[in-house]
């Protein structure tokens, strides 16, 4: 099995079963030892700076002491954390997003996802560069600038050719006032050289989930095909790296394996990137298993109760406080709203998770990955999110002034946000109600960009906010950032 080693490049070595089992035990053992707990969270919270405020995270071990803690009023006291470091370091900006799956053609045999090889019932279909352009205005008739493109893995059907392709495709599509600005990439595991050819084409950040750190549970769960490897998959991201690739996105599917397994491999893969790469994570997605074709997630005994997801998230936030976390439309409006104010800082918006699915009318199920919670739409989501208090941003500023790795790091832990990220949050805001809102979103739009502006602590950058958004108002002139 090896020795525990962050700074390994084995997948068995920098997730270590020992050392994740050793980590739940000491995290049962210190559950109830207040002065620890009250140690670990103090250690947490943002402190104070010339530059305006910095903070440690949390170990692995650490974080899982809090994850285990069954005292109320210590809960309440890492939800107030958890609070205060998502204002701290991310404000009340929302980033919004919307996934695009390009193939559900896939080789592989995952037992919780529909797309698997085995499934006849589901319709295989793969989006020529002619539909993706329609699905492109689509969402940009809808107000999207940041896209996450999903695929299932088939060497014959999606080759990283087909990807390149189609990325292409997406960023030379300009209608109207609409441009997409960032495509996020959420494909395989795959070579150094293909993650290189990725980086050429101008991605944002790559994704991919892990599913489980359980290496027998992760075999299990993928019996045939390329997925199967373990090993190819969980040092996905190093390659990804040596690509040239800075931004990169992990996950769980939380419900495949025990919570609290999954929560120290995560934390732990983050540490990893970290020691060896110098820059963690970009973000990290919480999706848990959801109903889909053939997948009954009853079938798949680890399923998480929303008290406990609620607090994965918070401890999340605590451990890794400068990465952005994401959650999709797997969840309820109630449960986002919840997470928004625990660490959330992404949310995908009108998404429909079936290829070809936002150029048909009615949302189809046919060919799905998974049952959508929120299938509001992507206008009354930013109305939601202004009326609970946020800043629904379409911001890509930091990726195409080269912000990106550890540069984004280090304009998040100097405090820069409030001068940097949260005007472009309300320049992109006001495109969004100048082109796709309806009348009541402009309304509430507009009154929280006038109480927000007020907000940008540097004059000279105020003012240039200020009248650029008079500009937007004024003409079709769009894309500023700082």
């Amino acid at each position: 099995m090896g020795i525990y080693n962050p700074k390994s490049l084995k997948a068995e070595e920098f997730i270590n079963d020992d050392e994740i089992r050793q980590t739940i035990a000491y995290a049962e053992a210190n559950k109830h030892n207040i002065e620890l707990i009250n140690k670990i969270i103090e250690k947490a919270r943002p402190k104070k700076t010339e530059k305006g405020c910095t903070c440690q995270g949390l170990s692995h071990r650490e974080a899982s002491v809090l994850l285990a803690c069954d005292i109320p009023e210590m809960t309440k006291k890492i939800y107030e954390a958890a609070e205060e470091i998502k204002l701290s370091f991310y404000g009340n900006r929302i980033v919004i997003f919307a996934p695009l799956y390009l193939s559900n053609y896939c080789v592989n045999g995952c037992v919780y996802c529909p797309y698997h090889l085995k499934n006849k019932r589901i319709p295989r279909r793969k989006l020529t560069q002619e539909e993706v352009k329609a699905e492109v205005i689509a969402l940009q008739d809808m107000g999207h600038k940041r896209l996450a493109i999903e695929s299932g893995e088939d060497p014959v059907n999606n080759p990283i050719e087909y990807i390149l392709d189609c990325i292409k495709t997406i960023y030379s599509v300009h209608h109207k006032n609409g441009d997409i600005r960032r495509v996020n990439v959420n494909i395989a595991a795959t070579t150094v050289e293909n993650y290189r050819k990725l980086k050429e084409a101008g991605i944002g950040t790559y994704i991919l989930f892990q599913e489980t750190y359980h290496k027998q549970s992760y075999e299990r769960l993928h019996p045939t095909g390329p997925k199967h490897n373990y090993a190819y998959h969980t040092e996905a991201m190093d390659r990804a790296m040596d690509g040239g690739i800075d931004d990169v996105g992990l996950g769980v599917l939380f419900g495949l394996e025990l919570y609290k397994y999954e929560f120290a491999g995560l934390i732990m893969h983050a540490e990893h990137l970290e020691a060896v790469h110098g820059v963690g994570p970009h973000t990290i997605s919480v999706p848990r298993i959801k109903r889909a074709d053939d997948i009954d997630p009853s079938a798949f005994d680890n399923g998480i109760d929303d008290e406990t997801f609620a607090k994965i998230v918070a401890c999340i936030r605590l451990a890794v406080p400068y990465t952005g976390m994401i959650i999709s439309t797997r969840e309820s409006e109630e449960m986002r709203s919840r997470l928004l104010r625990l660490g959330i800082s992404q949310v995908s918006g009108g998404s429909r998770t079936s290829v070809g699915g936002y150029t048909e009318e009615k949302r189809p199920h046919d060919t799905e990955q998974f049952d959508v919670s929120d299938q509001r739409s992507l206008d009354e989501v930013v109305c939601w999110l202004m009326e609970n208090g946020h800043i629904p941003s379409f911001c890509t500023a930091c990726y195409r002034e080269g912000r990106t790795g550890d540069r984004f790091m280090a304009l998040c832990k100097n405090g820069q946000i409030l001068n940097c990220c949260h005007p472009n949050a309300l320049m992109t805001l006001s495109e969004y109600l100048e082109d796709y809102a309806s009348e009541k979103t402009k309304k509430v739009g507009y009154s929280i960009i006038n109480k927000e502006l007020k907000r940008i602590p540097t004059d000279k950058v105020r003012e240039i906010a200020v009248k650029n958004i008079l500009d937007i108002k004024k003409s079709n002139r769009r894309d500023f950032r700082f």
